[in-house]
């Protein structure tokens, strides 16, 4: 088993065992997603979505072959996954695209202006540092149609919390409530110490407001670090 078999066998394990809540957070997105496309003026036409981080679709992929989509656009930084969203997907009646890249680079390139409908990120955004993040918020801003909505989940730190303190505090949980074996428990602790950089969750929120975003959450879970926020442009 390759380097990128181990970890992908880690993440479903997680995902499987629903250890960072994923059934609800999916639940929740999956709901907006519907009431967006359900309360969308027909005279708008089919919403354009894209996908930033969109891994394997294990999770999204039966709600994208329900939704009146216009197109759909995932990305992902690791091209081995592409595949396995194409195959998550299967056939719909909308135009499909997979690229890999990363989604800052993405972002720096030139898009049509108010092109997008639907952004969607899940669990990318966090490696970014925290200009980064900011600097996609002003980049992405653009891009978003009138009535479009960005839907970003992700895990967060708490309001005046360390990024030190909010590592020590999952390295806990994972040792004392996750169901994996040491090893994959490990491999994630020392994942999200190397590469997690989640952001405080009112901080984050300011700064997207500076950058003509409304925030709202929509979904918090248990552990006070998954959620999924629904921004919108103002």
């Amino acid at each position: 088993m390759d380097f990128f078999d181990r970890q992908w066998a880690t993440y479903r394990a997680v995902v499987d065992a629903d250890l960072m809540e994923h059934r609800a957070l999916s639940a929740a997105t999956a709901e907006a997603l519907r009431n967006h496309c359900a309360q969308r003026p027909s005279h708008r036409g089919a919403p354009h979505m894209v996908d930033l981080g969109c891994g394997d679709l294990g999770l999204l992929a039966p709600v994208l072959q329900q939704l009146p989509l216009g197109s759909y656009t995932g990305l992902d930084l690791t091209a081995a996954v592409l595949p396995l969203a194409q195959k998550a997907l299967g056939s719909v009646p909308y135009p499909v695209e997979f690229q890999q890249g990363d989604l800052l680079h993405w972002a720096n390139q030139a898009h049509e202006p108010e092109s997008i409908d639907i952004l969607h990120s899940s669990f990318a955004i966090h490696h970014l540092d925290g200009q980064q993040k900011t600097t996609l918020l002003g980049l992405l801003r653009p891009t978003m149609a009138e009535g479009s909505i960005f839907l970003w989940a992700d895990v967060f730190r708490e309001p005046g919390e360390s990024r030190d303190s909010y590592v020590a505090r999952y390295a806990a949980r994972i040792r004392s409530q996750w169901t994996l074996d040491a090893a994959a428990n490990e491999q994630v602790i020392s994942h999200l110490s190397s590469f997690d950089n989640p952001e405080d969750r009112f901080e984050i929120a300011a700064a997207a407001e500076a950058h003509g975003w409304s925030w709202q959450w929509l979904w918090q879970g248990q552990h006070q670090a998954e959620a999924l926020a629904l921004l919108r442009p103002i």
